[in-house]
């Protein structure tokens, strides 16, 4: 989770990254309480890389939040306190001045769930500038760890997101399990969803979490529900033979 107090030192003096209406419905849930439900949400880049919904003060639920002390001298920023129905979180940020005034941010990983519309988001929120495009591929795909083949196909499928490097996703039928054994590893991603983990053992060493896989992917992200992944970084991709960079 952020420093709050770096955080909103940085926000008062410097300004976020960059500031944009959404026409989406959001909704905050905490401890069995709506904190909030808006279509006035702000997607505000506290960074280059995505955004966090921030919601007008005046769309939160009267009587969950506690105003705290002031972050800066000049008052812009306060500290603040989410209320559910027996649990707390002081996780909670309200500015008053400057380009975020009138807004709250609350930490996303301290609510117990976000929504846009009707749909629960996981992570963070979406950037509305990141693209998944999923394709099929014959290119062959071919996976090495320390020099032994533990992967090979020509029915796999592309992910391409902006930004970020390819994915390639192959059939479980592909892998050579005797090397695989189970993660307790989860992670959630706003675009694809809840991922499972798979390690591998090469020669008595363990690359632990090296491959993923989503039984249940996001709608967007469906066609890769089922198949397994390699970490590009970790293991020597060959693609139709050729040794992909890392």
């Amino acid at each position: 989770m952020a420093d709050l107090e770096t955080l909103a030192s940085t926000l008062t003096t410097g300004g976020p990254y960059k500031v944009e209406s959404t026409p989406r419905r959001v909704r905050g849930l905490f401890d069995g309480v709506w904190l909030f439900d808006t279509i006035k949400a702000k997607h505000v880049w506290e960074h280059k890389y995505f955004p966090q919904f921030w919601v007008p003060i005046d769309a939160v639920k009267s009587g969950v939040l506690t105003k705290g002390d002031s972050f800066d001298p000049d008052n812009s920023a306060f500290k603040a306190t989410a209320h559910g129905k027996g649990k707390s979180t002081p996780r909670v940020i309200i500015f008053e001045k400057g380009p975020l005034a009138g807004l709250v941010r609350f930490e996303f990983k301290a609510l117990d769930a976000w929504f846009e519309e009707d749909q629960q988001i996981y992570d963070h929120p979406k950037n509305p500038y990141t693209r998944i495009d999923i394709l099929p591929s014959s290119r062959k795909i071919e996976v090495k760890i320390d020099g032994v083949k533990v992967a090979e196909s020509t029915n796999s499928f592309f992910l391409f997101e902006t930004g970020l490097r390819t994915r390639f996703y192959l059939p479980k039928t592909s892998v050579d399990w005797q090397y695989l054994s189970e993660s307790q590893t989860t992670t959630k991603c706003p675009y694809k969803g809840k991922a499972n983990y798979y390690n591998v053992t090469i020669g008595g060493k363990e690359y632990k979490d090296i491959i993923w896989w989503y039984e249940y992917p996001t709608t967007e992200s469906s066609l890769v529900a089922g198949l397994v992944c390699f970490y590009n970084e970790k293991v020597d991709t060959y693609i139709d033979g050729v040794l992909e960079e890392k």
